[in-house]
């Protein structure tokens, strides 16, 4: 092991990104013992401990992508992408995948339960950056544009089938943002843009039951206030009863007392759990913590050798703003429930492991910024 190597990796690392990363580890995992914890005679649902684990997971798959120059991913690109594509093809095959509130979206994999979504996405990001970062690629053609999106709609169409909405959306915003970056013309991004606008009416036609009542209950919460709309409404009274400085750990009486369920607040609504008990000032505390990691992102974008780098930058970290602009924004009331988690604080392993992977993948591109 060449301990110089490393050592000289450990120096040019953006350590503001590992503060804030693991600020909000430790945050994750306060405010899921929160979200679990009841004050009464029930044992505390183990979600904290398993979260520790999985944060700990997370953190040996982030110093490994470290330690790999991120260049490998473009020979590697293609096969984790087709691996990426089987996994979601298996999912959905009653009796491989596990379905879950009617939902196929979990495979078991040697006894660990795994959302192949997740890594599905990070899987097509990498493809994405390889394609669009390739030198001597024409990025100012309709072709261009055409094959980054059925690039996409593989793994958009696989998700959207589990169904889980929420997740497949994520990767068209993402896309757009590294075609953008990559210098496809904006003429041609507005008209895609147009063009998805005009199609979304034909769009409900294809959507669930259920699918269809969240984007009513948006819309007018008292369609149905004890069934479908009774998670936002109690979301948006845990938020707004926090005030400025919150009720204090462990007192938020929306999670306390069960209003909003423990089944969802340890993961999509952990923003509600930490608004109410912190407040504003903590929520104010949570963005800087996330716009660290944001901006540590955009500096290596800005700051990467080489185009593919770039790309591999401006995918995960535009990714990861996604996740964390569409969470909150549902929590507070401001887009429908789509079910997506809060990055490095929401329970979960496969999203944990995920996003970890990926901002590994950034700090790679980042400490090799200045090598020939």
């Amino acid at each position: 092991m060449d301990w110089s190597r490393i050592s000289n990796i450990l120096r040019r690392m953006d350590w503001s990104m590992i503060f804030a990363m693991a600020m909000l580890l430790i945050a994750g995992i306060f405010f899921i013992y929160s979200a679990v914890n009841r004050n009464d005679d029930l044992p505390v649902a183990p979600f904290y401990e398993k979260q520790m684990v999985w944060a700990l997971v997370g953190l040996a798959f982030f110093l490994l992508l470290v330690l790999i120059d991120y260049h490998r991913f473009r020979d590697a690109a293609w096969g984790l992408y087709v691996v990426g594509m089987i996994l979601l093809i298996l999912v959905l095959i009653p009796g491989v995948g596990k379905k879950v509130y009617g939902a196929y979206r979990w495979l078991n994999l040697f006894g660990v339960q795994v959302q192949p979504s997740e890594f599905g996405k990070l899987a097509t990001v990498i493809v994405v950056a390889r394609f669009l970062g390739r030198p001597g690629r024409d990025v100012r053609t309709w072709k261009c544009l055409f094959q980054v999106l059925m690039i996409v709609a593989v793994p958009f169409l696989l998700i959207f089938k589990e169904p889980d909405l929420g997740t497949a959306m994520m990767l068209l915003p993402v896309s757009f943002f590294m075609m953008f970056v990559a210098g496809v013309p904006v003429k041609y991004l507005g008209t895609l843009v147009g063009i998805g606008l005009l199609l979304m009416p034909f769009g409900w036609f294809g959507l669930d039951d259920y699918q269809k009542e969240r984007i009513l209950v948006f819309f007018d919460a008292g369609r149905d206030p004890l069934g479908a709309g009774w998670n936002k409404i109690q979301s948006e009274i845990a938020v707004g009863s926090g005030g400025f400085s919150g009720k204090g750990y462990l007192n938020g009486t929306q999670n306390v007392l069960g209003f909003l369920p423990r089944t969802v607040a340890p993961t999509d609504f952990i923003y509600s759990v930490i608004a109410e008990e912190m407040g504003f000032l903590g929520s104010l505390g949570l963005l800087a913590l996330y716009s660290l990691v944001l901006a540590a992102g955009t500096r290596a974008a800005l700051e990467a050798r080489d185009k593919m780098g770039r790309m591999l930058a401006v995918g995960v970290t535009s990714l990861l703003f996604c996740h964390v602009f569409v969470n909150i924004a549902m929590t507070i009331g401001l887009l429908p429930i789509t079910g997506l988690p809060l990055p490095l604080i929401s329970y979960g392993g496969s999203f944990m492991v995920s996003t970890m992977i990926g901002l590994g993948i950034v700090q790679s591109v980042y400490v090799r910024r200045y090598q020939q």
